[in-house]
């Protein structure tokens, strides 16, 4: 489910296009629609709001100016797992000295 702060990947014409966070969602004053602030990772940063229905904001395709248009959440990087010990003789750091 994409959410504030999420980070997604926006194809265009169904080719990925740009990736941008999804700063703020707020309902929109058509029933049924929210205005979506997307913050669009370029340099420079722009910020656009678009106006979606809640099942484009979750992966739907939709169309804008007859160009298809979709928002592809990236999944965040899976926290580190613990630590098992290696076994003995492999493993083992060997510290970089300068010659």
């Amino acid at each position: 489910m994409t959410t504030i702060n999420d980070l997604v990947l926006v194809h265009v014409d169904r080719e990925p296009a740009f990736y941008a966070r999804i700063n703020d969602i707020n309902p929109d004053v058509k029933k049924g629609w929210y205005q979506v602030e997307l913050l669009v990772l370029t340099l420079p940063l722009q910020t656009l709001v678009w106006i979606l229905e809640e099942t484009h904001i979750q992966g739907e395709e939709f169309t804008m100016g007859g160009t298809p248009m979709k928002l592809v959440e990236v999944p965040p990087k899976s926290p580190p797992q613990p630590e098992t010990p290696a076994p003995e003789g492999k493993g083992k750091v060997v510290p970089l000295r300068k010659l």
